[in-house]
This record gives structure tokens, sequence and C-alpha cells, in this order.
């Protein structure tokens, strides 16, 4: 058996209940999958984008085989050390990746403010422009359980505001193409443990401008330790920042948005 084999296995056998089993789910319940669908599975060269393109796989080895697969990495201006890893983990992965090039990091470099919003603006905005390229009507991204709840927590704390990481949505720039999270449901502890029971090794956060200001902390990761804090305390406090966002009373809200128009308890006092 070749590794990749091994690996695939993994996922469906070793890591059936809290990977596959939860990515079949997000996928049924948020129902991210159409007949003839062609989606462009966006590979950063992380774990989770990773393990995502093998679930893709599969799901349509095993599952539903009625829609098709393109795997495409931007290269947003890698060092040939990261490019290079991902380039060999393809291969180990028996992921078959389009790599196209882009001066991304290299134009935000030149910039002062919001450096972070916009390479992760500009960086779909490519994925979307090469996903249509291969007449794809979607992309998916390896976002996880993990980043959902930090999203919801973050806006909270940071923003005041009460919003979470979809499962999936339209896109408002290029009309006709949706984006799905397939990993909507699946939590990092569990792609962590993939990737070591595997010995596989994938790149970490490549970003040219965190390593340059020696970074060792970022508002995330201040809330990723802040809901690792809680659960000490709480069990299941990730879990309910979770479904927070599935349990809302609008009766018991003071004020709303809904397509653009904001909406005031008052208004029907």
């Amino acid at each position: 058996m070749e590794k990749y084999e091994e690996i695939e296995r993994s996922i469906i056998t070793s890591y059936r209940k809290n990977i596959w089993a939860k990515f079949v789910k997000a996928i049924i319940e948020y129902d991210m999958i159409q007949d003839k669908d062609k989606i462009a599975v966006c590979i950063s060269g992380g774990k989770d984008s990773m393990l995502l393109a093998k679930c893709l796989q599969e799901l349509k080895k095993h599952g539903k085989n009625n829609f098709d697969l393109e795997f495409i990495v931007m290269n947003p201006g890698y060092d040939e050390k990261n490019k290079q890893k991902i380039i060999e983990n393809s291969k180990l992965l028996n992921i078959p990746i389009t790599m196209f090039e882009t001066d991304i990091f290299a134009r935000i470099d030149r910039m002062t403010d919001h450096q972070c919003y916009l390479c992760a603006r500009m960086r779909r905005g490519y994925l979307y422009n090469k996903a249509q390229e291969l007449g794809c009507n979607k992309i998916a991204l390896g976002h996880h359980f993990d980043d959902v709840i930090e999203t919801v927590l973050m806006g909270i704390i940071y923003a005041g505001k009460m919003q979470t990481m979809m499962p999936k949505l339209k896109s408002t720039s290029h009309p006709g193409m949706e984006l799905i999270r397939p990993l909507y449901l699946v939590k990092e502890d569990d792609i962590i443990s993939w990737a070591e029971k595997n010995s596989l090794e994938f790149i970490k956060c490549a970003c040219k401008i965190t390593n340059n200001e020696n970074k060792t902390s970022s508002k995330r990761e201040e809330t990723k330790k802040l809901i690792k804090q809680l659960k000490e305390n709480f069990k299941n406090a990730d879990i309910n920042i979770f479904n927070c966002t599935q349990n809302v009373n609008l009766d018991t809200i003071i004020s709303y948005t809904k397509d653009k128009q904001k909406y005031h308890f008052l208004d029907n006092y």
C-alpha cells in the first residue's frame, strides 16, 4: 500500500468519528455540494487545506461522484523552501495541484495600513479568478470549527458585533461563484492529531510580513488562548459559542441588521 493510501484510509477509519463524519455532516447539513458542481479546492500548504483536499477526494471516490474537483495553489510570494514543501506534500498525498504565481506579498510589503485585511481580500480575488478560469462554480476553503468560534468571539470582543464565519456564501464580486467550508464542524485538535499520526509536516504561517515583524501573537492567537482558558472552567464553552449562532432569539435582541437594513426592537414595541 502506498503512503498516500494509508493516509486516505486513516481518514475513514481512525478518524471516522472526529473528522470524516463531521466533514460529511457539514456538507449535508449546509447543502454544500450539488450535482454538476466543479469545485476549486484552495490549498495554502497548511494542514487544514491539505486535509480538506483529501476529504473531498475521498467523498468523490466513495460517496457522491457527481461533482468535479480542481486543486489550486496560489503562490503569493512564498520563499523557495515553503514552495517546494507544498509541491512535495502534494505529491506525497497524491493531490494533483495547479500552482499559479502572484505578487501579493510584494504588494502588501509596500503598504502600511490594514495589511492582513488587504492580503486576505486579494488572495480571495485571485482564487475566485483562477477558479472561474478553470470552469469552477465554487471554491472550497479549509476553515475549521475553531476558526468559526474564534471569529464569533473576536467579533464580540474586538468589534462589538455578533457575527460568525458562514459555512457557505455567495460571492458578491464574482457572480455565479460560491464559497464553501466543508471542515466547518471539524476541530483543529483532530486535524493536528491526523497530521501527527501520519507523520506529516506542513508549512505554517508563511507570511513574510508577520515573520519580518517577528510577531508572536495576534488577536486570533489571543482569542484561541482565551477559549482554552474558558474550557478549563466550562467544558462545553467552545460548543456553546458555536451554538449561540444557531439559537438567536430576535425577541431578546435590541437591534439587528438584515439585508443592509437595520431593525430596532422599538420599531414594533
